[in-house]
């Protein structure tokens, strides 16, 4: 029930078609960072977490710079049975009582710890006030691992709230390509849009001049 073990991998080039003509917009989105914490990044060898970080932090900065809200989610150590719930039947125990799995990963770590929200399943919005923190906002952008877990639920969760999710493909990282494939078709074809990094900062900056 342990995590896998996830070999090197190169993020994907060609990405599937998206049914919707959606845009994201500055005034409408925010970005959420999901789960990018050492217990959940420690079971890469490599690659392509590196580009992924490199990635998220670009969108960051430009977010940042957008005054575009930049929201985390983490799940906490040391859960007791109650709060794990059926987790604990795919995952085991889940993260242990030492604060540095549960930590953001340093690159990554938020300059105002209120950002983080404390995350209990794989949507992002259940049992946690990011809708609240979202308010008028109708558009997220998510970044994270992982793909074909708690960033696809969280995705289909936002599309089910009428929030108009983007999964940034070579932002996002996963147990395999296959996975990570997986993943962006699903959301293309079923609840968001999924584009690169670069794509998602041509929109942003395009909308803003």
């Amino acid at each position: 029930m342990a995590l896998p073990v996830i070999k090197p991998y190169d993020l994907p080039v060609d990405l599937p078609e998206n049914r919707t003509s959606w845009r994201v917009e500055p005034e409408r989105v925010a970005l959420l960072v999901h789960d990018m914490q050492n217990h959940f990044l420690a079971p890469f060898e490599s690659a392509p977490i590196p580009e992924v970080i490199d990635n998220i932090l670009a969108l960051r900065e430009l977010c940042v710079a957008l005054g575009i809200p930049v929201h985390y989610s983490a799940q906490p150590g040391g859960q007791t049975p109650g709060q794990r719930g059926l987790l604990t039947d795919f995952w085991g125990h889940g993260l242990g009582g030492e604060p540095h799995a549960a930590a953001i990963v340093d690159a990554l770590k938020p300059g105002d710890p209120s950002a983080v929200l404390t995350k209990w399943r794989y949507s992002a919005f259940v049992r946690t006030d990011l809708a609240e923190r979202l308010g008028s906002r109708d558009q997220l952008l998510i970044v994270g691992v992982y793909a074909h877990i708690g960033v696809q639920a969280t995705a289909l969760d936002a599309f089910m709230r009428d929030i108009q999710p983007f999964v940034v493909a070579d932002a996002v990282a996963d147990f395999s390509p296959a996975h990570h494939r997986a993943a962006l078709e699903y959301t293309a074809q079923r609840c968001g849009q999924v584009h690169s990094t670069k794509r998602m900062a041509q929109e942003l900056t395009a909308v803003r001049s």
